[in-house]
């Protein structure tokens, strides 16, 4: 699996079937991953480290704003999907519109889907369709202290001080 691709749906499902058919395994992840912070590099390195290869879902801009409001993404789906593709530990990067990953997931079924530490396993979606199919569902350890919400508030604040 050559190069580091932002697929679409169609291609992501076929790039699916040929590590299957090679005996590789899918790490899944997904998010908003709206301002690149160290908790994600740290994340996806992690992640990473857990199979063969690495797929990184993205919220796209619309579901961005359903769940986190007004004023979010601070970066577009294209920006986001881009930088996520240049990082190493990433191979694919998709971008999906439901507010839930739960179909998307159900449609790849990965080997291994992983989450930040700050769901319980009982809150990761797809955690079901991925365990009935023989894959492992984890929550990885939270960086303490990164979060997009957190730089943003900082930038706020810096910015009231000027």
């Amino acid at each position: 699996m050559a190069g580091r691709v932002i697929l679409d749906r169609d291609e992501l499902l076929r790039a699916r079937e040929r590590l299957r058919a090679g005996g590789r395994t899918l790490v899944f992840t997904n998010g908003c991953f709206d301002i690149l912070h160290v908790g994600h590099t740290r994340y996806l390195a992690e992640a990473r480290r857990l199979g063969d290869a690495l797929l990184v879902a993205i919220n796209s801009d619309r579901s961005v704003r359903v769940l986190k409001g007004a004023g979010r993404p601070v970066m577009n789906e294209g920006e986001r999907a881009e930088v996520l593709a240049a990082l190493s530990a990433v191979d694919f990067v998709t971008v999906f519109d439901e507010e839930s990953p739960r179909r998307l997931i159900a449609e790849v079924l990965p080997d291994v889907l992983v989450k930040g530490g700050d769901y319980a396993p009982s809150e990761i979606h797809g955690r079901e369709e991925v365990e009935r199919a023989g894959g492992r569902v984890l929550a990885l350890p939270f960086v303490e202290g990164a979060s997009t919400t957190g730089i943003i508030e900082r930038v706020k604040a810096v910015m009231s001080d000027e």
